[in-house]
Formats: structure tokens, C-alpha cells, sequence
């Protein structure tokens, strides 16, 4: 009386799922672990030359990277849908539109 319905078909797992680490998801976690890397290695960019347009390279170099970071998250997010969207379309058994 307790026992669960059956598995939809839909519901079976695949015989071959899609591999976790795909090369597009390397470059997903690359685009979102630079700023990071890059911001945190402060010896780096810890002087004062060179100045651009009289702003000490230390202050120009962090407000490159908020525009940099910000295509980079655009870049991951837009890779990350169609990844996704790949996923979905593999698992629906290929349909394509």
C-alpha cells in the first residue's frame, strides 16, 4: 500500500549523461575566478607608475578591472545559457526547433 508509482520515462536516467567538466565550463569558471586572481595578487599592481592621465597606475588598475570583470561575468553568464540550453536539448532526446 506504501509502494511508490513507477518511474516515468521521463524521469529514467540517461545511459550517458553529459560529461560535469566540459571545456566550455573551464572557460565559464576562468572568466569568473580572473578578476579575482588578478585583484587579490596586489603586489602586482601595488605602484604608482604608469600614470594615465595623472591617476596612479594603483587606482586605474582596479577601475579597468570593474569594466573587465563586468564583460568577463556578461561573457560566463551568456556561455552558462547555452550551456544549458545545450543540456536541456540533449536531454529532450535532440528536438531541435
Amino acid at each position: 500500500m506504501s509502494e511508490a508509482p513507477p518511474a516515468a520515462p521521463s524521469e529514467a536516467p540517461e545511459e550517458n549523461p553529459p560529461p560535469t567538466v566540459t571545456p566550455l565550463r573551464v572557460i565559464i569558471a576562468f572568466c569568473l575566478v580572473a578578476p579575482f586572481v588578478a585583484l587579490l595578487w596586489v603586489s602586482s599592481y601595488a605602484r604608482t607608475d604608469p600614470a594615465f592621465i595623472g591617476i596612479p597606475f594603483f587606482y586605474w588598475y582596479q577601475m579597468l578591472w570593474v569594466v573587465v570583470s563586468a564583460v568577463l561575468t556578461m561573457i560566463a553568464f551568456q556561455l552558462w545559457r547555452r550551456d544549458q540550453r545545450a543540456r536541456t536539448g540533449s536531454r529532450a532526446g535532440g528536438a531541435s526547433r
